[in-house]
């Protein structure tokens, strides 16, 4: 069992940037594929960005690439994504997640994790 926990959520103008982090318990954290997505109100759950057991492999979404980047601290069981050059339409819930099952890939559907935490708001004003 994995429990993750979000936080670095909060509310900034449009450009500004903000860190997200995600502690997971437990000792096997080097096991599972990290990653983040998002919620709008009124909008369908979409796939952020992705980072393979060891930080060696990433994957972003079109829309963050070049903006938003995560990383991992194994030591530290966290998984962080940082995020510049925030826009309004960032705004939403983001999710950290946990895959066992892909840890050597990249999954990017929600049904190929495992574990989710409770979700930190984002949001940017315009």
């Amino acid at each position: 069992q994995v429990q993750l926990v979000e936080s670095g959520g909060g509310l900034v103008q449009a450009g500004g940037s903000l860190r997200l982090s995600c502690a997971a318990s437990g000792r096997t954290f080097n096991r599972y594929a990290m990653g983040w997505f998002r919620q709008a109100p009124g909008k369908e759950r979409e796939f952020v960005a992705t980072i393979n057991w060891s930080g060696g492999s990433t994957y972003y979404t079109d829309s963050v690439k070049g903006r938003f980047t995560i990383t991992r601290d194994n030591g530290k069981n966290t998984v962080y994504l940082q995020m510049n050059s925030l826009k309004p339409e960032d705004t939403a819930v983001y999710y950290c997640v946990a895959s066992r099952k892909y840890a050597l890939g990249s999954p990017k559907r929600w049904g190929e994790y495992d574990y989710w935490g409770q979700g930190t708001q984002v949001t940017v004003s315009s």
